[in-house]
């Protein structure tokens, strides 16, 4: 069933079709009929399969069709999501999803000036999109009125349960006056936290879940080398040489390492962009607005922003280092292969991370295919400059033989190529 079927506005329709979305994926599928009656849903699906679309689209529709005019009487909707990045991310969302209808919809968050935000919300909204900590603050400046709310929505609910906002929620709900609306999407969770999700619904609630078995998409390739913790961004250097035009996002685990290895790509001769808690608000902004927009394609982030980046054409992910935490796998590999297109996950592994690939490979139901590297191109990759001396004595022999027949040297076969056209 295309969009162009669904009952909602002509408006909604015609920004669906600009945006090309044509036909709906599976969570939206499942969900936005639930949704529109009104029902509670609780969405478990892989990420990059268009969560935030599913219920962006009902909401909107709904809030759009009771509306006679443009002017907002009282916020309808809030969107509670963990992270800035997360809330900026979908505001846009709902922005191309409600142009050209009767709905606002503003984004608010941390770690900027409030009297802009204030302003905007003195304007009037239908929809909020927020992070918990703004949102109080604003409420309790008497800013934020919650008297009109109809419908509640948790984004990586799993996040903001284990981040302990379980109480914040509750809080939100009792302060709603009237009977509405809540819905609970994300792309893991764990039975502890699903008993947490099951408290704040009504018993009828609706209950969706897209592929349990396995929480990444199908659109999504997996592959791991093995490479020693001091050799990493030697391979990532070589990695982004022979994919010089490809959009890559490189995860590590900190933010100390993740400015190191923006200075290491930067001494020979890669820009990139570097994104992480300690930087201000105004700075991430702006990197993730370059990355958007092409100006740099590489981005080295910590998992701050692996639920927060929607854009469609980043064709890898690497895992420069693996993740504590088992489930932040899925959401770093999730920014690649989202919606209909295809994406590749790589993640270096060292000796000191093979239990945590372990835990990785368990927590995917399969195991990752590994692209094996003989030792003289594991030489070759760490001592690019010993390689090529050797390269040129080799040649200088040849040529002091001219009268003798020459025999071929195979070429330097390229990383990259071998990621893409024949992993081993």
């Amino acid at each position: 069933m295309k969009f162009e079927k669904y009952h909602i506005s002509d408006d909604i329709k015609k920004n669906l079709a600009q945006l090309g979305f044509i036909k709906p994926t599976d969570i939206q599928f499942k969900a936005i009929p639930s949704i529109l009656k009104g029902e509670d849903v609780l969405a478990v699906a892989q990420t990059g399969t268009g969560k935030t679309a599913a219920f962006a689209i009902p909401i909107i529709d709904r809030i759009h069709s009771n509306k006679s005019s443009k002017r907002a009487r009282g916020i309808k909707c809030i969107v509670m999501v963990p992270t800035r990045e997360l809330s900026s991310q979908i505001g846009e969302v709902f922005a191309k999803l409600s142009k050209h209808t009767k709905v606002k919809v503003f984004a608010l968050y941390g770690g900027v000036q409030q009297d802009e935000q204030i302003k905007k919300l003195q304007d009037g909204i239908d929809i909020l999109i927020t992070t918990p900590g703004r949102m109080f603050d604003l409420i309790n400046q008497k800013h934020i009125n919650l008297t009109y709310i109809e419908v509640l929505v948790l984004d990586e609910a799993d996040y903001m349960l284990e981040l302990g906002f379980i109480e914040d929620i509750k809080y939100v709900k009792k302060m709603l006056k009237t009977r509405h609306q809540t819905l609970f999407f994300s792309a893991t969770i764990s039975d502890k936290i699903k008993k947490l999700a099951y408290s704040q619904v009504k018993n009828s609630a609706i209950r969706i879940q897209i592929s349990p078995k396995d929480p990444v998409s199908k659109n999504v390739s997996h592959y791991v080398m093995f490479v020693e913790i001091d050799d990493k961004r030697f391979f990532l250097e070589h990695f982004i040489k022979d994919n010089p035009e490809s959009k890559i996002i490189v995860f590590v685990r900190t933010r100390i390492r993740a400015e190191r290895v923006a200075k290491a790509m930067e001494r020979v001769g890669i820009a990139s962009l570097a994104i992480h808690g300690d930087k201000e608000q105004y700075e991430r902004i702006d990197v993730m607005k370059k990355f958007k927009q092409g100006q740099c394609n590489l981005l080295i982030a910590t998992d701050v922003s692996a639920r927060g980046i929607n854009i469609v054409d980043i064709e890898y992910v690497v895992n420069y280092d693996l993740p504590i935490k088992t489930e932040n796998y899925v959401h770093r590999v999730g920014r690649t292969g989202r919606g209909f297109n295809k994406g590749i996950a790589i993640s270096f592994c060292s000796n000191e991370e093979l239990e945590l690939l372990d835990e990785i490979q368990e927590f995917l139901n399969k195991k990752i295919e590994v692209i094996k590297i003989n030792k003289k191109d594991y030489s070759m990759i760490i001592n690019p400059v010993d390689y090529e001396s050797d390269w040129k004595s080799l040649i200088e022999q040849e040529e002091t033989r001219r009268d003798e027949p020459k025999k071929k040297i195979n070429p330097v076969r390229k990383l990259g190529q071998g990621i893409k056209l024949c992993p081993r």
